[in-house]
């Protein structure tokens, strides 16, 4: 039986990982500290769709406090999904935590992976936020990154090292820019969450800037596809990939969209531009297509109902 080591596991992603690892017959090692940056009382919901399953172990804690080689003996792929997210809030104070987090936590977990006999792969979540406000639209992963957050920037240097280690160590690396992902267990504090949530209470949406603002968005289950076939296909060695939903969209468009979802008007409420907020972004999938075999399947309108009807059920009740 295969061993997989997912990070962050009681987080969006990779409570939906870990769950399609274990639909395939995989032993699951769930690691994550279930810290308070957004509520915990979500996490442990999403725990809740893994723990009675018998092949999955939750370990939870900081991933600096772990004995690391003794973790890794027999497992086969590491999904590092574990980060301190949110563009807005990595300025000032709070830094910290995003260096803690995102770099030192995988530079950890990179040196470990050295002595690592048996593992096969190693999966690290990047994001779309590397670019900043990149030059060409949609972006290839050849353009020069240039990131406009604290958060960026530390997401950056946490791919850079994992380069380090894949050249002077052979460390079986392979990184995924995910762009903008949304569904069900959405985080709280992202904006198709916070949108519905208050649809649902009837109270006004902030929207930053002038709601001109594009992006690429991605469904979840499109993202643990895309993560699966990372873990196995050999040519992802050494590689970085955007993984993006297809399609570029207005943030004016997508609320649109969500009206016709939920059935009545939004009240949107327009503030000012969020510091390091890119502007556009839009992923260039064509080498995912081409190594991974990556084609997102779901559309927004399939992706945004299912995320409205998780909504309902956790705030309808």
């Amino acid at each position: 039986m295969s061993i997989s080591i997912v990070t962050g596991v009681a987080g969006f992603i990779g409570s939906h990982l870990a769950q399609a690892l274990l639909k395939q017959g995989e032993r699951v090692i769930g690691i994550d500290q279930i810290n308070d940056y957004y509520d915990p009382q979500f996490k442990r919901q999403n725990l809740q769709t893994l723990t009675h399953d018998p092949n999955f172990e939750l370990i939870e804690a900081d991933i600096q406090g772990l004995d690391w080689q003794k973790l890794l003996i027999d497992v086969d792929v590491i999904y590092h999904q574990a980060a301190q997210a949110g563009v807005r809030a990595s300025w000032g104070e709070s830094f910290r935590l995003y260096t803690e987090r995102n770099i030192n936590a995988t530079q950890i977990i990179l040196e470990a992976t050295k002595e690592a006999k048996s593992l096969k792969r190693l999966v690290v979540a990047s994001t779309s936020s590397v670019y900043g406000n990149a030059e060409t639209l949609p972006t290839p992963e050849t353009i020069c990154p240039q990131p406009v957050s604290p958060y960026g920037i530390t997401k950056l240097a946490a791919e850079r090292l994992c380069w380090l280690y894949h050249q002077n160590f052979g460390v079986p690396v392979t990184a995924l820019r995910y762009f903008t992902v949304y569904g069900p267990r959405q985080r709280p504090d992202m904006a198709f969450h916070k949108f519905f949530k208050a649809a649902i209470a009837d109270e006004g949406i902030s929207i930053y800037g002038d709601g001109q603002q594009t992006r690429d968005f991605t469904f979840v289950s499109d993202i643990i596809g895309a993560n699966l076939a990372a873990a196995t296909i050999k040519e992802a060695v050494g590689e970085v990939f955007n993984i993006g939903g297809g399609s570029r969209v207005v943030l004016a468009d997508i609320l649109d969209k969500m009206e016709t979802i939920i059935g009545r008007p939004l009240r949107r409420e327009y503030i000012e531009k969020a510091r390091g907020d890119a502007r556009h972004t839009g992923a260039d999938i064509t080498k995912a297509q081409k190594i991974l075999g990556y084609y997102p399947q779901v559309s927004l309108t399939e992706g945004l109902t299912q995320e409205w009807e998780w909504i309902q059920k956790i705030y309808c009740h």
